[in-house]
């Protein structure tokens, strides 16, 4: 649930990227922040589990227009996708507004991107959320490397076995060069920005 501050004329909400061990959500905000200097607000926050990170920072979209007059500030998060750190990953969903659902291309982690987009879905139920509800987008991650050789699942694959059901926007992606990365982002900012301003409607 996003946070209104009046005093500041601001209204704080919170993006968290959301995937298996790996897929390339902390690629994602590294870019980001790389990319986007000027709409970064602070420093990126890492936090290290062993082998995995959790990491946010302040960001700052142009153009989205106002709330109820209100300047919009997003944080962005991304959770530990290893299997061990699912307390972890509940507890930075807690309040999310909006999620982009980073899924790995390579073949053999198929069943990881299902147990992972299982796992969001019991998760945002805890919190009263419904996954068909939240604004959702979806980024196929990894897909640059087919030029290695390296066996990828198709598009097609992809969109049968996470988004059948779901329906949600989806994008082909290679965060490491930065393919696909702000177009996920902006679709994801768009669909949360909606999804607000139905929710401060009664904020008069």
């Amino acid at each position: 649930m996003a946070i209104f501050n009046l005093k500041k004329r601001e209204i704080e909400c919170k993006i968290v990227y959301y995937g298996p061990g790996r897929c390339g959500k902390t690629t994602n905000l590294e870019f980001i922040f790389k990319s986007y200097k000027k709409q970064v607000r602070g420093e990126m926050v890492s936090i290290n589990t062993e082998g995995d990170r959790t990491l946010f920072f302040d960001f700052l979209p142009m153009g989205l227009g106002k709330i109820r007059g209100c300047d919009v500030r997003v944080q962005l998060y991304t959770v530990p996708g290893q299997v061990k750190y699912s307390s972890t990953r509940k507890l930075v969903l807690r309040g999310v507004d909006g999620v982009v659902f980073v899924a790995d291309s390579l073949e053999v982690r198929r069943e990881k991107n299902m147990l992972s987009l299982k796992d969001l879905q019991n998760n945002l139920k805890e919190y009263g959320k419904s996954i068909f509800k939240v604004p959702l987008v979806m980024q196929y991650n990894k897909r640059d490397l087919a030029e290695q050789g390296i066996p990828l699942m198709p598009l097609e694959q992809m969109e049968k076995d996470l988004n059948r059901q779901l329906k949600v926007p989806s994008f082909p992606a290679s965060a490491v060069k930065g393919t696909g990365v702000g177009v996920t982002l902006k679709e994801c900012l768009k669909l949360t920005l909606k999804s607000l301003q139905k929710e401060f409607k009664w904020a008069k």
